[in-house]
């Protein structure tokens, strides 16, 4: 057996070195989908996250309780390369504000997403405005999911996007259990992260004023986009551009 030069064994010292300190000074960007969608609601902006050599981890979250999700959302983050930027959409930024608290996170992007409070959940944020136009369109199942009838994604949730992509949202999409809009957050981790937000101005499934109140409130970097509530399918290209600046 050959014995390993000092001048060897010093240039792969270096390396296990500096391959520990890009890993320790690398993101991973964890994207949270929200109600009536899934993970590959961020297709379009994993694309583009990727192209610029960014990590991406995206959840399939349960829908059944706040708790259920934030839990899955951990796993996300703890397997994780170096440092997180989490972002959520809609339900999912309920679901970031408990998560977030992780040590790991260094940073917050709410795309079109409910941020609450300590103490404060979903629904209390949504009946704090004018119900939005697409709330009427929500169907509810025997044991008390809900979920969106073809009609509501087409009109309300995806009306900026085409006729296939709707098509695929609604077969794709994930109820959720109604009493997680119940379901308080503990801490809300925007209290102590930096912290982005996408205001969608066409929404109709959160109202826009609401959107914008929530990004004053958290004290976020905020952007309005003329796009539906799905604003991740619809307007990728500025969305993934937010996330980059967080990353950043």
């Amino acid at each position: 057996m050959k014995k390993l030069s000092i001048n060897t064994l010093a240039a792969g010292l270096l390396l296990a070195a500096a391959s520990g300190t890009a890993l320790a000074n690398s993101k991973t960007v964890v994207l949270v989908h929200g109600a009536f969608a899934d993970g590959s609601s961020w297709k379009r902006v994993i694309d583009k996250l990727q192209r610029q050599h960014t990590e991406v981890i995206a959840v399939q979250l349960p829908l059944t309780s706040l708790k259920e999700d934030v839990a899955v959302t951990q796993r996300a983050i703890a397997r994780a390369h170096g440092d997180v930027v989490l972002v959520g959409h809609s339900w999912g930024g309920t679901v970031i504000s408990e998560a977030g608290n992780d040590a790991r996170v260094k940073s917050l992007v709410y795309v079109a997403a409910f941020a609450p409070d300590s103490g404060q959940s979903t629904g209390d944020l949504a009946g704090s405005y004018p119900a939005p136009p697409g709330s009427a369109g929500i169907a509810k199942t025997a044991d008390g999911f809900l979920y969106l009838p073809s009609k509501s994604v087409r009109e309300d949730f995806a009306p900026d996007i085409k006729a296939g992509e709707q098509s695929t949202l609604t077969v794709t999409q994930g109820p959720i259990r109604a009493d997680a809009f119940a379901q308080k957050v503990t801490h809300a981790a925007w209290h102590d992260k930096p912290s982005w937000y996408v205001v969608s101005k066409n929404d109709r499934m959160i109202n826009p004023d609401l959107e914008r109140a929530m990004a004053k409130k958290i004290g976020a970097k905020s952007t309005e986009v003329a796009a539906s509530h799905v604003s991740m399918v619809s307007q990728p290209e500025e969305i993934a551009r937010v996330i980059e600046q967080a990353v950043k």
